[in-house]
């Protein structure tokens, strides 16, 4: 998959292709949806498929101090995309003077002049231009202008017969930061993930005999509720069944939250400065502060053992 960051990286020899616009926050099924089908009209159509997405997320721009937590950064989403066949995506500067343009300026600008879009397939409340002025009546309304066709995608329901909340980035980021990553999955369709450098932490945990791999998250990562999950570490390329707790370690009197990873029953990892990825599958518990390091013990014990029991669970 090519990746290009700006207008400018555009190949000046790029043909027609079929194009998808949004921040794609998390590659979440309902964006699977529009995404997959975008691949599906381009190979129809013999040309390639192009995502077109943000860095930074409008919001910061328009309203500093709102960036929304994170789903996946951009190196995740550009990797869950090329699984989904995408063969070009381009990365757009959101800067000041850019949100000044307007829905019209988009098109001509973006759409027609670098991209060449013979076809734009958006979900049904896809917004662009200034203050979002733009959606997807002018998107078809300016199609015939400029030679291209639009195709609106339904976004998936979540729950049982159609229920519940359309899949939405901010659907998840709600139940992430409630600690219902089984919700949260549900909703991606995978385990959602937390990524960061592993750093030296108090290492209480190896000192009680269940070292950890202390996470320093990504910025602006949706990091889940405090508690003990269930999921696993990939590290160096191996991934490993893990019990995680996110937190500030009542027991000790912390102030700092993290996120720390136990790679169960593996011994002797060093892992200090590499990058990892931390998947939460399933809650466990919520965060406590016990009576004594002795009923700490019994109860780290407990959650590795559910953990696993869980994730046995789900890998069957």
């Amino acid at each position: 998959m090519q990746r290009w960051r700006g207008l400018e990286d555009i190949p000046q020899d790029w043909g027609r292709s079929v194009v998808t616009i949004g921040s794609y926050d998390g590659v979440h099924r309902g964006h699977q949806l529009i995404i997959g089908r975008a691949v599906h009209r381009a190979r129809e159509l013999g040309l390639p498929s192009v995502v077109v997405t943000f860095d930074p997320h409008p919001s910061e721009v328009v309203r500093p101090g709102s960036h929304p937590p994170l789903l996946a950064p951009h190196h995740r989403r550009a990797e869950l995309m090329a699984e989904l066949g995408v063969d070009a995506l381009l990365i757009l500067p959101f800067t000041t003077e850019f949100s000044k343009l307007s829905p019209a300026e988009f098109i001509a600008k973006v759409l027609v002049d670098k991209l060449h879009a013979r076809a734009v397939i958006e979900g049904p409340n896809f917004r662009f231009g200034h203050r979002a002025a733009g959606n997807v009546a002018l998107l078809a309304e300016l199609g015939p202008s400029y030679d291209y066709e639009v195709e609106v995608v339904d976004l998936y329901v979540r729950g049982e017969a159609g229920g519940g909340e359309p899949f939405s980035s901010t659907l998840t980021r709600r139940l992430v930061a409630e600690g219902d990553v089984a919700g949260a999955m549900e909703i991606l369709g995978r385990p959602h993930r937390v990524e960061g450098i592993v750093v030296r932490g108090a290492q209480r945990g190896r000192e009680l005999g269940y070292p950890t791999a202390n996470v320093e998250t990504l910025p602006h990562t949706a990091i889940p509720a405090d508690g003990v999950y269930a999921g696993w570490l990939t590290a160096d390329g191996e991934t490993m069944p893990a019990a995680i707790s996110v937190g500030t370690n009542p027991q000790f009197d912390g102030t700092e939250r993290t996120v720390e990873a136990y790679a169960i029953d593996r011994v002797g990892l060093d892992l200090y400065g590499l990058h990892v990825a931390v998947d939460f599958l399933a809650y466990v518990r919520g965060m406590e502060k016990f009576e004594s390091i002795d009923a700490l013990l019994v109860a780290i014990g407990a959650d590795v053992k559910r953990a696993s029991e869980l994730i046995g669970a789900y890998t069957g």
